[in-house]
């Protein structure tokens, strides 16, 4: 008799997604894998109308379940939902994200297939048209994330350093003790990395597409980015040169503007000159590069004028407002910094 498909569990952690959540429920219902599923929603104190939607989607489907997650932290919430699982897959979902049709039919026959613990897909940014399209082209660039291999269209499958998203074995988590409520942001990284560690497999496969509606502001991406840096900065701290050297390059490229930004002057007004002033004239080079990448990037990019200033906006806006938190994650402590902007609150 064969045996009966694998049953998942989906675990999401949401709050203030009240524009977003009923197309991330919609899209895991609609999934053709053949097992039993259910959908667990860590939800925090949210402001927007989230609570009656999920009130909503709660009396209409028995198959989604809640729990409080009040401290709102997404490692938290994401092991509130999975200690609340009752299968052996875990899959997660983001309430900005939508999985593609077949999604989890897929992913868990590639979970058989290679043996892994934990496997992605390839994270596809969408926008409505404006700000946030622009956002998503970047996000899609390959000037965009630093060269993450799920935010490549032409990712090739096999082992991978983190999985987007996440399709996960529940024992190998619970294993390696879930993910580090320590963190606020990279806690998918830093939880592939234990599992690498630990001897499991992590795995791409880009067939595997979900659906990521980005920031649609530039404030809103701003403090984004810089939150993402913070975190990405502490992990530095805690894990060193073990960190991919391409988390290095947007707190370089802020460096080496600001200190044009201080020698331009000096250069100008022959306060520095000789040897010395060729020498620091060097650090131009990386703002003068990264300018070229931007008209690069505007160039190959399809659409009117504006859309093209948009992107460069976009791009830099994500890779000095990360580099800033980097730095300040690095130097500080991202625990640090968060409680400095509690108390200052």
């Amino acid at each position: 008799m064969p045996n009966a498909p694998v049953a998942v569990s989906y675990v999401m952690p949401v709050l203030n997604e009240a524009g977003y959540l009923e197309a991330a429920i919609a899209s895991i219902v609609e999934q053709d894998h053949p097992g039993d599923f259910e959908i667990v929603l860590a939800v925090g104190p949210s402001t927007d109308g989230t609570a009656e939607i999920v009130t909503r989607l709660i009396a209409a489907d028995d198959r989604i379940r809640i729990i409080d997650n009040p401290g709102m932290d997404i490692p938290i919430g994401l092991n509130l939902a999975i200690a609340a699982s009752r299968h052996p897959i875990i899959v997660r979902v983001d309430a900005h994200t939508e999985l593609a049709p077949g999604y989890t039919s897929r992913a868990v026959a590639t979970l058989e297939r290679t043996g892994a613990a934990s496997l992605g897909g390839v994270m596809v940014a969408t926008g409505k048209p404006g700000l946030q399209a622009a956002v998503a082209r970047a996000y899609n660039s390959r000037y965009g994330l630093g060269g993450g291999a799920y935010h490549g269209e032409s990712a090739s499958e096999g082992p991978a350093e983190s999985a987007y998203m996440g399709v996960m074995r529940a024992d190998a988590l619970r294993e390696i003790g879930g993910f580090d409520e320590t963190l606020r942001r990279g806690e998918d990284w830093e939880l592939n990395y234990r599992l690498r560690q630990a001897g499991h497999i992590v795995w791409l496969d880009p067939q595997l597409r979900v659906s990521y509606w980005p920031r649609s502001t530039l404030l809103k991406l701003h403090r984004q980015f810089f939150a993402t840096g913070v975190w990405r900065g502490e992990l530095v701290r805690r894990l060193g040169a073990r960190n991919p050297l391409r988390f290095f390059a947007p707190p370089v490229l802020l460096i080496s503007v600001v200190l044009s930004v201080i020698l331009l002057p000096l250069h100008l007004t022959g306060v520095l000159s000789g040897w010395l002033g060729w020498m620091l004239a060097l650090v131009y080079l990386g703002p003068l590069a990264y300018l070229g990448l931007l008209v690069v990037a505007g160039v190959t990019t399809p659409g009117s004028f504006a859309d093209r200033v948009r992107l460069a906006v976009v791009l830099a806006t994500m890779h000095l407002s990360w580099g800033a938190g980097f730095l300040v994650g690095a130097l500080r402590g991202a625990r640090d910094v968060v409680d400095r902007s509690r108390t200052e609150s």
